[in-house]
């Protein structure tokens, strides 16, 4: 650094910042904890008994045979644990997965080259397999029904359709939108299971198995406090958890209590029900700015400042089963609940309709 002080100059050499180093081994295991968190097995898969139980039955059904599974469809809110089944799915059938997304599938080659370096038994994963181009979907019926592709073969006079024979295989897509599926897509999957938010005594077995590999000491209080306020969802559990033992590690001795739990959630801001800060910015929004609703989903997107998409997949599903939302055909509305849960006074709906403002229960 150079300093000026009249007609002199005086050169002052500073040592270095010296940045803390990092263990590439310590830095690779949290890197891959969310895979090694996962269960493998259909025994270690926690939750969903029917979708466990049923499956269960036609894995073992299909493995009589001799045939590979039949296709399977996967539906439900983000975070319950679709690409977990389908490894668990994969592994039970003693076969290799493939994994791939419906944004990536854009051009027929991208698909055809995958399903020819299938082999025979092996599983396919298409995660937001509704967001798949039309051309694309159109590859996926032949290849799902007869295993077969046909490929078009230079353009013009000299165009020509050459016919690929496949594998036998079993296809699992996962979505978190199944409303946006076409019906000959749907009408394909021979399997289709919809996923149901998780108790807080499943996400409070999950928290204590997730804590038991990460090596983390925790007290039945704390994987309580942390299972009641995960949206019931795994991923948000695991996620919590996480963030818990930074703060057991840093402020306490390490060990996650009911203490420890409730200060590193309310860090985060995630309340005694689970609701985040984007949760609550929703009801407020509404409230504030809408008088309760009706409002539309567009106008609520751009109001929060949030992806729609965001809002219908991620939010509004945990909202409407805790009962603070609702979804009607001219908008969202607040429950008398959200009010009730923000602190808030319960506007009278006899006298908000009288004054011609939007009735809280209208539409």
């Amino acid at each position: 650094m150079t300093i000026l002080r009249g007609f002199e100059t005086r050169i002052v050499m500073q040592p270095p910042l010296r940045r803390p180093t990092v263990d590439p081994v310590a830095f690779s295991q949290e890197r891959d904890l969310e895979k090694t968190l996962r269960p493998v097995t259909l025994d270690e898969f926690l939750g969903q008994p029917a979708i466990r139980d049923n499956l269960r039955v036609f894995i073992a059904a299909a493995q009589k045979r001799g045939e590979p599974l039949d296709h399977v469809l996967l539906s439900g809110p983000p975070g319950l644990g679709k690409t977990t089944l389908a490894h668990i799915i994969a592994n039970e059938m003693s076969a290799s997965i493939t994994s791939t997304s419906g944004p990536i599938l854009d051009k027929p080659a991208a698909i055809a080259g995958l399903l020819t370096n299938l082999g025979e038994g092996d599983v396919l994963f298409i995660d937001e397999i509704h967001r798949l181009s039309p051309v694309v979907e159109e590859y996926l019926y032949s290849a799902m029904e007869d295993y077969r592709i046909d490929i078009l073969i230079d353009s013009g006079p000299n165009a020509r359709s050459v016919q690929i024979s496949l594998p036998p295989f079993t296809l699992v897509g996962a979505t978190t939108r199944k409303g946006l599926l076409t019906s000959p897509l749907r009408a394909r999957f021979g399997i289709d299971f919809r996923y149901d938010y998780y108790s807080a005594d499943v996400l409070r077995q999950i928290v204590v198995r997730s804590a038991d590999i990460m090596g983390v000491a925790i007290t039945p209080e704390g994987a309580d406090e942390i299972a009641r306020r995960s949206r019931g969802t795994p991923r948000v559990a695991n996620r919590l958890l996480r963030r818990a033992r930074d703060f057991a590690e840093v402020e306490h001795d390490g060990k996650i209590d009911r203490i420890i739990a409730d200060r590193a959630l309310d860090a985060l801001n995630v309340d005694a029900l689970g609701l985040d800060d984007m949760d609550a910015r929703i009801l407020m929004t509404l409230i504030e700015k809408f008088g309760g609703g009706p409002t539309g989903l567009q106008t609520l997107a751009v109001s929060v400042g949030e992806d729609p998409g965001t809002i219908e997949e991620v939010y509004e599903p945990f909202l409407i089963m805790e009962g603070f939302m609702q979804r009607t055909p001219r908008g969202r509305i607040v429950t008398p609940r959200a009010y009730r849960h923000l602190g808030l006074k319960v506007p009278d709906v006899t006298s908000q309709n009288k004054s011609g403002g939007p009735g809280l229960f209208d539409g």
